[in-house]
């Protein structure tokens, strides 16, 4: 299974054994009124998808990495067995189903996991079928196989300001990167020192579609940003940063990803930051 996958071959592997699709839509800025992921999963999903429910895999504070033994548990109510084959895919703004892959790559790193190109969206512009109801699927155990190498902390990162062995790309919006724009959550704005912005709404075509393996190479290099040297990937809170992540995947690298991003980085009030 290829690490993105099209509507239509999900299509024709609905019901396939061992192949589970999961809804990880996951909203975390909440507009006015705010969203019910879990009520919008009830209503309408890809037939035979489970919810993920990424909201409640987070340790409270931003949208941190929940403990492993947290994930396994619920991988296990809804059904994941070691041996299942993992298809994502969102409805969310920030296309929360690439925050899903990089926690299932952290924890689950034996299952195969892949995107869904387009998300439900593209699902339903294309008249396929939806079902309304909670899903079933009988629980089970799940052992999780954390790898968290990967994984960034502030301290590693303030390690390596001043280091040429960090990239660090911030996937958020130019306007939070140069402080333009009040941050949502109240904090400082700004960026971390020597960041790179590279807005995680450019790695995807008007229709939702992740851009091709050439165009994702070209915004990387075209932003400044050494393809052949570490990377690690940081927003707001974790959850956008697992886009250029995902896209550096696709391109045959691997990347590091500070989970606790602004958030956790603007409340210190000793980290540096800078606007502009």
């Amino acid at each position: 299974m290829q690490p993105l996958v099209s509507t239509a071959w999900l299509a024709d592997r609905l019901g396939t054994l061992g192949l589970i699709v999961l809804d990880a839509t996951f909203v975390p800025v909440q507009p006015d009124p705010p969203r019910d992921e879990a009520a919008e999963f009830r209503d309408g999903h890809i037939p035979g998808a489970r919810f993920l429910d990424l909201r409640a895999l987070s340790t409270g504070q931003a949208t941190s990495l929940p403990a492993a033994d947290r994930l396994a548990e619920r991988l296990g109510a809804i059904g994941i067995g070691d041996d299942a084959q993992i298809v994502l895919y969102d409805n969310s703004p920030h296309h929360s189903a690439a925050r899903a892959w990089w926690l299932l790559r952290r924890f689950a790193r034996g299952l195969p996991v892949a995107i869904l190109d387009g998300g439900l969206a593209k699902w339903r512009a294309e008249g396929r079928a939806i079902e309304a109801g909670d899903g079933f699927s009988a629980p089970t155990r799940f052992g999780a196989d954390p790898d968290l190498a990967p994984v960034r902390t502030k301290a590693m990162v303030l390690a390596g300001l001043d280091s040429d062995l960090q990239q660090l790309v911030d996937a958020r919006s130019p306007a939070r990167f140069d402080g333009s724009e009040a941050d949502p959550r109240g904090l400082p704005s700004g960026h971390i020192p020597g960041s790179i912005n590279l807005h995680y709404a450019r790695f995807f075509r008007d229709d939702g579609t992740w851009r091709s393996p050439q165009k994702l190479a070209a915004l990387f290099t075209g932003a400044g940003i050494d393809l052949d040297r570490p990377i690690t990937a940081t927003c707001g809170s974790g959850i956008t940063a697992a886009i250029p992540a995902f896209a550096l995947h696709l391109l045959g690298r691997d990347a590091a990803l500070y989970d606790g991003s602004w958030t956790e980085w603007a409340a210190d009030p000793q980290t540096p930051k800078v606007t502009a």
